[in-house]
Parts: C-alpha cells; sequence; structure tokens
C-alpha cells in the first residue's frame, strides 16, 4: 500500500493538471476569413481562430502557429515552413509571416493559444489552405471561344476528352472566365457555386476559380465541359447604363489548366488549346439583367461524357485574354441558398398560371414540366400584382430600352421537348421577384410541384441574430436583412431586379447592417479591389461599381462614393483588420485630396443629396461637405494608424476646416439650428460629430422637437436614414427614437411591414410615382440601429474587432424584451433584456478573449442577485446615481436594474 499511493498521488496530480491543460481550446479557424480555402494567391494569408470560454476571465495570453506540408508534423506543432515562435498577443487576425509560399501547394496549419493562467492548449488540429496561380505566368491554357461575333445568341458548350493511364493521387481545375461559365466532368456538374467568376472591371482584372475534382476523374477516358455564357461581360440587353456599349465587349471566353498528379509522382496538365471542340448549347439566349431562353429540343445527351460522338462540333477560335490580371477569386460565393415553394397557385385559364412564393427575393425558379414538343412556356417573373391580380412589372422595367420583343424583361422562355419531363433553371440569369405568371401556347396541367423558386445571393455566413417582444420589429429585420441579401453577388447592388447596380451609397449607408448581421468582409474586400480598378488617376470614381463608364459625370460625389473611405474604416471596426485600409490608403488620399483641390473652401455641392426624402429636402452642399469630412477624418485616423505622422497632421486640419466651414455656413449657434432644422440637416450634425461640444445638448433638443413636430415619424432621404434614430438614441432621447423605429403608420419602416412587405422599399409611399422597386436596402439603417440602440452593441475603435465591446443597451418602453447577439471575431456576444415590472433583467455574454465596457443607467443595479462591487470580473470605472460604467471580463452576466 505504501508503494501505492506516490504513484497514485503522482497519477492524480497529472489528471488535474492535463484537465487544466485540455481546458484551453480553439475553434473556428479560417485562413483569410474562408475554412480550408483553395487556390489563394495571398503570399501574406491571415489567420483567424476564436478561444472557447471554459470559464470567466478566459482569455489568450500568447499564440502559437505551425505552417507546413505535412499533416502530421502541424498536428504536433512542427511546421516545416513557419514557426511563429511563442508571441505574448491576444490579437487576431495574423499574419503569415514565413518563407515565401509555392504555387499549387497545399499548407497545413495549427495553432496553440496560452491562456491568462499561462496554461497551454493542446495543437489545433490542422486546416489547410491550398494556394493557387500567384502569378500570370504559370498558366498553361490559351483563351478560347467559339466565334468572336459578340452578337451571336446561343451560348456555347466546349468540350475535351483525354485519358488517363495512371492511378490518380489528385487533381484540381483552375478556370478564369470573362462571362460566366458552368463546369462538369465525366457528366456532372463541380461545386455547387452560382455566377462564378465574380463581376470584375473585365479589362482590368478577372477571377479565376479553383476547384478539387479529385473525386470526379477517372483512371483511363475523361471528359470535361464547360457551358459559357454572357454575364455582364457580353451585355445584349439595352438598357440607360449603356453596358452594351462596355470598352471590354466581346464573346465570353475562358482559359482552364487542369493539373492532375499521378500516384507514382508524375505530373499532367489538360489545358485550353486547339484540341477542344465546341457547338451551340440549348440556351439560345442569356441576359444576367434580362432573363434566360432555354430550348429543350436543342439538348444534347451526355455532351460532357467520354463516350459522346462529337461528330458535328466544331474547332474553337484561340484569342486574347481580357485583361493581364487574372487572380483568384477568393470569397463566399453565390448559391442558391434557400428553396422556395410556392404558398399558392392561381389558374387564370388553360394557358395561363399566377406563383405566389410568399417572399419578395433575388433568385431564379426552376420548371419541370411535360408537354407536346415545341410547346413555348413563358415565366414572367415581377414583384407586385396590378388590380386585376395580374404580373406588374412597370415598377422594374422603367430603365430598359428594348431594341424589339425578342428580350422580355425578367421573363424566362422555355420551349418543350415532347420526349419527357423537361428541367429548366436559369445557369447565367437571376431576377428580383415574388410572383411568377406561367403562359403557354398549348395548354397545360400545372401544379404546385412544377415550379420551385430560389433564394440566390452571395452565400455570407450569418453572424447576427435579432428578438423582440415587438413583432413588426422582428418583421422589419427579417425583411431589411432579406434586401441586404438580395443585393449582395458579389458585390452589393441596388435592386435584384430594374438595375443590379453597384450603386456606392446604397453601400455605405447598409454597411454596419451587413456587418452586424453577415460575416461579410470577403465579398466587401474583392468589391474595393473593383473601387481602386474604377478610380481616375485623378481620384474620382464612379457612382456605380463596376461601371463601364456610366457615372463618373453624373451622381458620384462623396455622399455617394466615400465608399472608399467609409468601408475600409467599417471592416477595421468590426474585424479588427488593417488590410483593406492599407490597400486602400493611397486610394483614399487621392480621392480626398482631389475634392480638396476643387473646392479649397472645403465645401462642396458634388453629390447626389439625402435622396428620396420623405417631403423635406436638405442642401446637398450640406450633406457632401459632411461626407468629405467624413473621408478627411477617416484619412487622417487610418494615417495615424499606420505610422504617417505628417499625413495624420495633414488631414486632420484639413477635417478641422471642413468642419469650421460647415458650421460657419449652417450653424446658428445661438439657437442651436443647422440650416432649416431638417430632422436629416440635426441629425446629420450629431451622428458624424460636426456639433461644438457645447452646443450637442442644446442641438439633440431641438432635432428631439423637431421629431415631436413632425409627429414622431421620419422625414429624411437616405442621408437622413442613416442618422435620424443614431443620433436621437446616441444623445439622450433613446425612447423618442424607438417610437419613431416602431411607427406603424406612414411613413415608417412599420408601414411597409403591416402593409405586407418581406423586403425594403425604395421608397416610403406604397404608391409612389417613381422610385419603386420593392427591393432595396438603402433604407435598411434601422436594422443596425436595433443592434446598436437596443441591444447596445457597439466596437470599440480603440481595440477593434469587437476586441473590447462597447455595451450602452437602451430598456426602451414599448418592448418587454430584446436580444442581440453578434458573432464576433473572438466570439458570440448576446445583449438582451426582460423587463419585470418596474425592474430591467439584463443579461450579457462577453466571448473569451475579449472584454466589455458596459454603460447602465438605473438607480440600483445587482448582479447575480447581489450588490454590485468590484471583483475578479467586474471593474467598476464609474458609479453614481445615474451612470455606472463598469469593465467586464470574458463571462456571461446577469445584472437586475432598477
Amino acid at each position: 500500500m505504501s508503494r501505492f499511493l506516490p504513484v497514485f498521488s503522482i497519477f492524480l496530480i497529472f489528471l488535474i493538471n492535463f484537465q487544466s491543460y485540455s481546458q484551453v481550446t480553439v475553434k473556428n479557424l479560417k485562413c483569410e476569413y474562408l475554412e480550408n480555402p483553395v487556390g489563394l494567391d495571398e503570399t501574406h494569408p491571415r489567420f483567424t481562430w476564436q478561444m472557447e470560454l471554459h470559464k470567466p476571465g478566459n482569455y489568450q495570453s500568447a499564440y502559437e502557429l505551425a505552417v507546413g506540408t505535412t499533416e502530421t508534423d502541424v498536428a504536433s506543432g512542427k511546421g516545416d515552413v513557419w514557426q511563429s515562435g511563442v508571441v505574448e498577443s491576444s490579437v487576431i487576425p495574423v499574419v503569415y509571416g514565413g518563407k515565401g509560399l509555392n504555387p499549387f501547394t497545399r499548407y497545413f496549419w495549427s495553432v496553440r493559444v496560452k491562456d491568462e493562467q499561462q496554461q497551454w492548449s493542446t495543437w489545433s488540429s490542422p486546416h489547410f489552405f491550398e494556394t493557387g496561380m500567384m502569378g500570370q505566368l504559370r498558366w498553361k491554357g490559351k483563351w478560347i471561344t467559339d466565334t468572336y461575333d459578340f452578337n451571336v445568341k446561343p451560348a456555347a458548350y466546349f468540350r475535351r476528352a483525354f485519358k488517363t493511364d495512371k492511378t490518380i493521387k489528385s487533381a484540381r481545375v483552375y478556370i478564369a472566365a470573362a462571362g460566366l461559365y458552368e463546369l462538369s466532368i465525366n457528366g456532372k456538374r463541380i461545386g455547387d457555386h452560382r455566377l462564378d467568376p465574380t463581376y470584375t472591371r473585365f479589362d482590368r482584372r478577372n477571377l479565376y476559380v479553383t476547384y478539387d475534382i479529385t473525386e470526379n476523374l477517372q483512371q483511363g477516358n475523361n471528359a470535361v465541359g464547360v457551358l459559357l455564357g454572357n454575364g455582364w461581360y457580353n451585355h445584349q440587353s439595352t438598357a440607360v447604363w449603356y453596358f452594351d456599349k462596355a470598352p471590354w465587349r466581346a464573346r465570353p471566353k475562358f482559359c482552364m489548366d487542369l493539373h492532375i498528379t499521378y500516384s507514382d509522382g508524375t505530373k499532367e496538365i489538360i489545358a485550353t488549346d486547339e484540341r477542344w471542340k465546341t457547338s451551340q448549347s440549348p440556351v439560345i439566349f442569356n441576359s444576367i439583367y434580362t432573363a434566360e431562353h432555354y430550348d429543350a429540343r436543342k439538348e444534347q445527351p451526355g455532351w460532357d461524357t467520354p463516350d459522346f460522338d462529337a461528330k458535328g462540333w466544331r474547332n474553337i477560335y484561340t484569342t486574347g485574354a481580357p485583361s493581364n490580371n487574372i487572380v483568384a477569386q477568393a470569397l463566399h460565393p453565390i448559391r442558391n441558398v434557400r428553396e422556395y415553394r410556392p404558398v399558392s397557385l392561381k389558374k387564370i385559364d388553360e394557358y395561363t398560371w399566377l406563383y405566389n412564393f410568399g417572399q419578395n427575393m433575388s433568385g431564379v425558379t426552376r420548371m419541370k414540366v411535360n408537354g407536346p414538343q415545341g410547346t413555348t412556356i413563358r415565366l414572367k417573373h415581377v414583384e407586385r400584382l396590378d388590380s386585376a391580380g395580374r404580373a406588374d412589372m412597370s415598377n422594374i422595367d422603367v430603365h430598359y430600352r428594348p431594341t424589339d420583343d425578342s428580350d422580355p424583361f425578367q421573363t424566362d422562355i422555355l420551349i418543350l421537348s415532347g420526349k419527357k419531363e423537361d428541367d429548366f433553371m436559369p445557369r447565367f440569369n437571376y431576377k428580383g421577384f415574388q410572383y411568377v405568371e406561367v403562359t403557354s401556347d398549348n395548354p397545360l396541367d400545372l401544379s404546385e410541384e412544377n415550379l420551385t423558386a430560389y433564394f440566390m445571393h452571395s452565400d455570407v455566413p450569418p453572424v447576427g441574430k435579432i428578438n423582440s417582444s415587438n413583432n413588426t420589429l422582428n418583421k422589419a429585420w427579417q425583411a431589411s436583412n432579406a434586401s441586404y441579401l438580395s443585393n449582395l453577388f458579389g458585390y452589393p447592388t441596388d435592386c435584384p431586379q430594374r438595375e443590379k447596380n453597384g450603386w456606392t451609397g446604397d453601400a455605405h449607408i447598409a454597411i454596419e447592417v451587413g456587418l452586424y448581421n453577415f460575416d461579410g468582409i470577403t465579398v466587401y474586400e474583392k468589391w474595393l479591389a473593383d473601387h481602386r480598378d474604377e478610380q481616375q488617376p485623378n481620384g474620382v470614381l464612379p457612382a456605380i461599381i463596376p461601371s463601364s463608364g456610366w457615372g463618373y459625370q453624373w451622381a458620384n460625389g462623396p455622399d455617394w462614393t466615400s465608399t472608399i473611405a467609409i468601408i475600409p474604416w467599417n471592416i477595421y471596426l468590426f474585424y479588427g483588420d488593417t488590410r483593406l485600409l492599407e490597400l486602400c490608403y493611397d486610394n483614399i488620399k487621392r480621392y480626398v485630396d482631389y475634392i480638396d483641390e476643387q473646392y479649397p473652401t472645403g465645401i462642396t455641392d458634388w453629390g447626389l443629396g439625402d435622396w428620396v426624402p420623405v417631403k423635406s429636402v436638405t442642401p446637398k452642399e450640406y450633406t457632401s461637405s459632411t461626407y468629405f469630412y467624413i473621408d478627411a477624418l477617416i484619412l487622417a485616423k487610418t494615417a495615424k494608424l499606420f505610422g504617417k505622422m505628417t499625413d495624420f497632421e495633414r488631414y486632420s486640419a484639413l477635417a478641422e476646416k471642413i468642419k469650421a466651414a460647415i458650421n460657419k455656413k449652417y450653424l446658428n449657434s445661438e439657437t442651436g439650428i443647422y440650416g432649416s432644422g431638417l430632422q436629416t440637416e440635426l441629425s446629420v450634425a450629431l451622428h458624424w460629430n460636426l456639433v461644438p461640444e457645447e452646443l450637442r445638448s442644446k442641438v439633440a433638443y431641438n432635432l428631439a422637437r423637431r421629431v415631436e413636430q413632425d409627429n414622431k415619424h421620419i422625414d429624411v432621404g437616405l442621408l437622413g436614414t442613416k442618422t435620424i434614430l443614431n443620433a436621437l438614441s446616441e444623445n439622450g432621447y433613446a425612447q423618442l427614437a424607438y417610437e419613431v423605429a416602431s411607427q406603424e403608420t406612414f411613413p415608417s419602416w412599420g408601414w411597409w411591414i403591416v402593409n405586407g412587405a418581406t423586403t425594403f422599399y425604395e421608397n416610403w409611399p406604397l404608391d409612389a410615382g417613381s422610385d419603386i422597386s420593392l427591393n432595396h436596402i438603402m433604407f435598411g439603417e434601422v436594422n443596425a440601429w436595433y443592434y446598436k440602440a437596443l441591444g447596445g452593441i457597439f466596437p470599440d475603435e480603440s481595440q477593434p474587432g469587437f476586441k473590447n465591446i462597447v455595451l450602452k443597451p437602451n430598456f426602451v418602453k414599448g418592448l418587454t424584451h430584446f436580444e442581440a447577439s453578434h458573432e464576433s471575431p473572438y466570439g458570440n456576444v448576446v445583449s438582451s433584456w426582460l423587463r419585470k415590472g418596474r425592474t430591467i433583467e439584463y443579461k450579457v455574454t462577453v466571448p473569451a478573449n475579449s472584454t466589455a465596457t458596459l454603460y447602465l443607467n438605473g438607480k440600483s443595479i445587482r448582479e447575480n442577485n447581489k450588490p454590485l462591487e468590484k471583483n475578479s470580473l467586474i471593474e467598476i470605472n464609474k458609479s453614481d446615481q445615474d451612470m455606472h460604467i463598469l469593465r467586464l471580463k470574458a463571462g456571461s452576466y446577469s445584472f437586475s436594474i432598477k
């Protein structure tokens, strides 16, 4: 027994230490904000992870990261490519700092972290990233097409058969296209992406996509097929933006390298060259803007399989690359994200049916139908019905300028084969719709089973959630998210039907809506690259991005194209990542310098103004000058962040000069009124910090009185929508802001909802005569306001990425409960409250490796049913009758507030 005790004691000590050791764990490992990405060109990829919260106060005191080419070695922390060593830091992302990465290589990476008690986690399970071309010179394939005539309507098939005699170890496809494509191998479509590659300024930058096709190839005979569509590259429809006259326009083309590695270590590349064959496809017309036409009689079954007889197929044409800048597409792709079945079907007559999907959305429909050969079916997609209950597209076709009747707007055309059940879903188009009116030139017997809808958009992961006791509020949150996603297709758009344009103003107004709700950094980094492509040497940007040239002369200006500064700054705030600011720094500088040169007084009237106001019109000069100030201030802060002190001093002075000029012209210091005292004028000054500190309360009071005079309803346009609620709630009038936000009579967000809206509209009146899309995100700021004012969740500029969370909840009357959650880079932040009589029960979750600064108003505050006092998790920075400022470590908290 005496011999056993020491051994048992040692075992217990080991077990206790092991349990303590193993409690520190990491999760959600990502490289370049993607999980196990393939085909990256980034030479210095970023790594992120989250630390599991095992006990209150958990934080990361250090990390160690290993990158290597052998999975088993990396699993034990041995990286033959890079070992970070022990780094005393709690901040993510971490940027790769090793030797140069090789192309076409899979790298494994693992991380371990040390907590606040100096306990290390085990090494994480290895994740991987895989490099792609990493340059222009490694492409072996030639750019090929089927004709040089961009007026040819049918989309083209391309195929190449080849044989592999050896056992295949791995295989990758790298494919770049000017236009859109679908790729298939041995009769099976590869991947689930839609509308690849994502739209860019084609003559300046093109994207390629990488696929792991190891499981799709077979030893022996193989065939690869590509169906090539127009997209924005060959715009055959005609509308007011002249994309049909784009300088890059040509017949779609593509380039592909298929890399095969065999088990014996040898390699082979099957590339696009003269051995490929082409034929016209059943897609007899396709337009990203209008619709797609499909003739099932022209199908060639098995066209992409090895045994297909390609007799009659023609030789391809080789052609030049659309640009000299072919780079990896590294973003969350567009997908069919959600399927919708009809909620109702109305048979109008034996030739006509009306499907209602109950939700306005962006996307496509899929029809499965039998019928006589040659039967022509038209599927008209619309957002609303006319007084007779028929499809009405008068609100969305206003900018279309057709030259004939062969390309009806948002109307797919299907011609039946008569041989089988035909299955049609557009490949190279999407629409905005809730209803589909189906007409046929032969009688058919259709049911709800014949037509399915798919909500299609960039498949960005959701990271935010709202729930409250107000059902209209909940529906408004859902509707605004539906509008946001309906307008995200590798770039943010204004509407998914009438335009599909990347309107800059809409996007920067909605940036917080996007970032509170979705993990959108990959899409915004891609879109800001589009900005850099479009910016003229003098700094000017167009109003829509990408653009074929439209928007440089009208609709741009600081109130719109401040995207170049506002979006990178918000990415920094939400992710704590400086890369986008670094990439855009010179562009922001050129842009600000241009405005400064053109408007040396600091006052500019360049812009569109407070677009689509309810009734009152704010001077464009006032709002445009304010955005000039915002840009200069962001530039100054960014310069300081990067240690560019000369620039910091210069642009800080410029920002102060602009502010002083605005206040001199528009502020009445005696009355505390800006301009005419409109809601937009007063709230813009407050929200964007134009107001001298000594006048802040007076200006806020004036705003509150103005809102009350307006019967507690909004009287703003696009720019005022961003500021009105925030200015009220952040200056002592949160209750009034909520009363405005929760209105259900005109004009209000709730007015849309109680009248059946499932997305946000482009205009406040339901019967507006113009600007009447029913799926716009530009008025969506109320969604972000829910997180900020009611949940109180803000990023901290001094510790961005929610490293420190600022919590300023407002427990407004009219709600009995409210909850907001946001999955930050460090973990899930939760702020929820419940009203019980005169007591508020407030619960907070601060994720591991984060802290929070909590601002609470209340005469009596208890934490976990105990009087509020300083402890190991709570630091009291201020506590008096009116305000309590608490510093919280990671953990979950429950407060009672009276």
